[in-house]
């Protein structure tokens, strides 16, 4: 009777094994896939992508640059666009021109698809406002016009930073230096505000970049740049925690943009100055990593291009996995895209390496087919009685 006991243990014990490790946290591997767009400034070629977003098609759409000659004059007639690439890559055409009229864009940022109601919105810096379009690209209208809160000493960026939506669409901006983020319904009508102090305690921001909703559990996630950190914030706004440090080691983090959130609630970041991807379960623990910042001839890090420069890294190196800062980023059809900031590209990574976690029933599945293969062989064996009734238990506490 001991080694019957024991072995019920043993098989319980089993069980709840299966049960543990199937709750275990996820791997996730990150691996080159292909680039879209290359630098320069003609037609399906980029400078500085600043937003990504994909439809349902597969189809890519990136925000191009701000329209200046490459001697830093103005130029509404390049850049000002959301350039559309086809599923393989090729170059189909742009959404809206340059220009402050309707439907036009001076420094369009940020863009993604409302799930709900399947338009586009797009942010448009130097004009201060949102643009939102058809699913097909037709402009519908302008809304947040003067919201947003304009340049401030020690930054190089402002206006709306970051866009993302919840379950009933409604439309989440980030105002970069206002340490904030808006909230609209799809239709453009203000209805609440999170944060708008700036620090470094909980809840407050220095520089609200990226800004993602868990499609989970509804917790907002916020690239909190100039902190150099991650905060994640409850659906209605309250702070949670915070994550990263900086510097440049694993899990640090030099002036985060980009973010993205999948279905198991990791996080990725476009850690831009230190020319990668940084992947972060829900709680902030350190999952990996990909890319390295871009190389000139004798192996030093290419700088970024300065203030009265072209928008390019000089020398360019495109070679894969290579980035000179890395930026705005989408998540879709486990790919991740990645704009590679001052090389004119983006760069699509494979997203491998997820275990599906089992549903509570299916892991109980488990530890009955386990009881239920070892009471038949101890009933073939001559034992009458099965050794535990898992089913009676569930019953009493039912």
């Amino acid at each position: 009777m001991g080694l019957i006991k024991n072995l019920s243990i043993g098989i319980l014990g089993t069980g709840f094994m299966v049960l543990a490790a199937a709750a275990q946290a996820k791997a996730v591997t990150l691996n080159y896939d292909t680039s879209i767009g290359s630098p320069g400034f003609g037609p399906g070629q980029l400078f500085v992508p600043q937003g990504i977003t994909v439809d349902d098609s597969g189809n890519t759409y990136i925000a191009n640059g701000r329209g200046v000659n490459p001697d830093g004059s103005r130029n509404y007639n390049l850049g000002d666009k959301i350039e559309k690439f086809s599923p393989s890559g090729q170059y189909i055409g742009a959404i809206g021109s340059g220009g402050k009229g309707p439907g036009q864009f001076d420094e369009p940022t940020t863009v993604d698809f409302n799930p709900v109601t399947g338009d586009l919105y797009a942010g448009d810096v130097y004009n201060n406002r949102i643009n939102q379009f058809d699913p097909q690209g037709k402009f519908i209208r302008s809304f947040a016009n003067g919201d947003f809160t304009g340049l401030i000493p020690g930054r190089f960026f402002f206006g709306p930073s970051g866009v993302t939506f919840d379950k009933a669409g409604n439309v989440y901006v980030g105002d970069f230096n206002g340490e904030r983020i808006l909230k609209f319904t799809p239709d453009g009508k203000q209805i609440g505000v999170i944060g708008g102090t700036n620090g470094t305690a909980l809840g407050q921001f220095q520089g609200v970049a990226g800004v993602r909703i868990s499609p989970v559990s509804g917790n907002i996630f916020v690239a909190d740049q100039y902190n150099n950190r991650v905060q994640v914030l409850d659906p209605n706004g309250k702070p949670l925690l915070a994550f990263g440090s900086t510097g440049s080691k694993a899990g640090q983090l030099l002036q985060p943009i980009g973010i993205e959130v999948d279905d198991q609630e990791n996080v990725y970041v476009a850690d831009s100055i230190n020319s990668r991807v940084q992947v972060f379960d829900k709680n902030g623990k350190f999952l990996t990593n990909y890319g390295q910042p871009a190389l000139d001839k004798s192996g030093k890090p290419v700088p970024p291009p300065g203030l009265t420069d072209g928008p390019f890294g000089n020398p360019l190196d495109l070679t894969p996995g290579r980035f000179n800062w890395t930026g705005g980023t989408t998540l879709k059809n486990g790919k991740l895209y990645v704009g590679d900031f001052f090389q004119g590209r983006v760069q699509v990574l494979n997203v491998g390496g997820i275990t599906q976690v089992p549903e509570p029933s299916s892991a109980l599945g488990l530890i009955l087919l386990g009881l239920g293969a070892v009471t038949v062989t101890l009933r073939k064996r001559g034992q009458q009685k099965p050794v535990f009734s898992l089913e009676k238990t569930l019953q009493k506490q039912c």
